[in-house]
């Protein structure tokens, strides 16, 4: 076997081998061998056809059986002999051997790129922290409360804050236009859920009261057809209600499901619920920035095909996703608006990899135990949460990669120099860091 190697763009590497007439011939006699025991002809018993006959019947089909067979046997073979490591299927193109009875084909593929992890020294890293404030706690039960407030109707001029239920129709230029009409709609005023001046108004108005109102589309609005036009909505005030929200009392409190302790109970658990949160929250953050300067340190080729397929994955799991919730999703969605995170993947794939390999990492047990506690923490049952990841092999093995990201952040962040950055809960959690 004789095998060359030729260099493409980036990547790309064309493998040529050839192989000699005594390989081919020894591979299509032991079919046409083979067939012959086998094939049943007019005139003939079974395993009887002249080895002649079945040559000039088969001959030309076992050839081209037989150099699918010496691809797949002599492929990987050659590859090996140059160092060459494929990355996603080879294209393979067949061609004429310079021997007679001979074989040539030429394999087209990308190779896995060499990695190495740059020194890491001269980088710097900011990483935020954070805390769970008095403050902090306060607003969350505010928001609590929020999320339980009674609407009760009111016989006054609608303010601020004030949910008024209004059937109303637009018009621009006289004429009434798609979407601009609707009966008994919720409108919280000042929520700024309508463009400007509309909320603005009804305030003063009570239930009964009919209201014309002079507004401009802006001139950026999602509906370009209405993008800055003047209009005229026609508005009937149905209703008018004021927010009453619950007090923080043991009533209250029983609606979280706290049996001891009172407010304070509340508190406390209300706490424990944003610490997890910001935890959780901190480390994605400090994760994302981590692996954005890993990147940035080591710019290289990343294979398309790689790329290609990570695309592709990433697609299918969104339609499954999707189709899990009971939306509609179209399977005709094209798998490259995925392809700048299935490079991101890709590239991030071949670091990690080669730093959990160069410095061998491992999930130890301990570390694996207490990375599903932390998880289980925020559920009901922490204990059956415990016991799914540890007896499914599946879900045990997603632990284990992601224990496994988390030494190479921790390998990555005693590389570099570190700049902790104080930050509010809020900053946190609103992305806003």
């Amino acid at each position: 076997m004789q095998v060359s190697v030729e260099s493409g763009e980036g990547l790309e590497k064309r493998l040529l081998v050839d192989l000699p007439a005594d390989r081919v011939a020894a591979e299509v006699d032991k079919r046409l061998k083979d067939l012959a025991r086998h094939v049943r002809l007019d005139g003939f018993r079974p395993g009887k056809v002249p080895m002649r006959t079945v040559k000039q019947r088969f001959g030309e089909q076992v050839r081209q059986e037989a150099y699918g067979t010496l691809i797949q046997e002599t492929l990987y073979e050659a590859a090996s002999q140059h160092q060459l490591m494929p990355a996603g299927e080879p294209q393979i193109e067949l061609r004429e051997s310079g021997e007679e009875g001979g074989f040539g084909y030429t394999a087209v593929f990308e190779v896995m790129p060499e990695v190495k992890v740059a020194e890491l020294s001269g980088q710097t890293v900011t990483r935020p922290i954070a805390d769970v404030a008095e403050s902090d706690v306060d607003e969350m039960l505010e928001k609590l409360r929020k999320q339980r407030t009674v609407w009760n109707d009111v016989d006054r001029g609608a303010k601020d804050g004030d949910t008024v239920h209004i059937d109303f129709n637009g018009k621009i230029d006289g004429e009434d236009f798609q979407g601009g009409s609707a009966d008994n709609v919720p409108l919280v005023l000042g929520s700024g859920s309508m463009i400007e001046g509309f909320e603005a108004g009804l305030l003063g108005a009570k239930a009964g009261d009919e209201r014309t109102l002079e507004v401009r589309f802006p001139d950026d609005y999602r509906a370009q057809h209405l993008a800055g036009k003047d209009a005229t909505f026609e508005v009937k005030v149905l209703r008018v209600a004021e927010p009453q929200l619950p007090e923080l009392d043991e009533e209250f409190v029983k609606a979280f499901g706290v049996a001891d302790g009172g407010i304070g109970g509340l508190r406390a658990d209300v706490a424990k619920n944003m610490r997890h949160e910001l935890k959780q929250k901190l480390q994605g953050i400090t994760k994302d920035r981590v692996m954005d300067a890993l990147i940035a340190a080591n710019p290289m080729d990343i294979p398309k095909s790689l790329v290609n397929q990570e695309a592709e994955r990433m697609k299918e799991q969104m339609v499954h996703d999707m189709q899990q919730r009971g939306q509609r999703t179209s399977t005709d969605l094209p798998a490259s608006i995925f392809a700048d995170q299935a490079r991101r993947r890709v590239h991030l794939g071949l670091l990690v990899a080669e730093i959990i390999s160069a410095h061998q990492l491992k999930a130890d047990e301990e570390q694996l135990r207490q990375t599903i506690a932390d998880f289980a923490d925020s559920y009901e049952d922490p204990q059956e949460v415990i016991d799914y990841y540890m007896q499914d092999k599946n879900a045990r093995k997603s632990i284990e990669n992601l224990v496994l990201e988390n030494q190479v952040v921790d390998w990555v962040l005693g590389q570099m120099q570190v700049v902790d950055e104080s930050k509010s809960f809020s900053e946190v959690m609103d992305n806003t860091v």
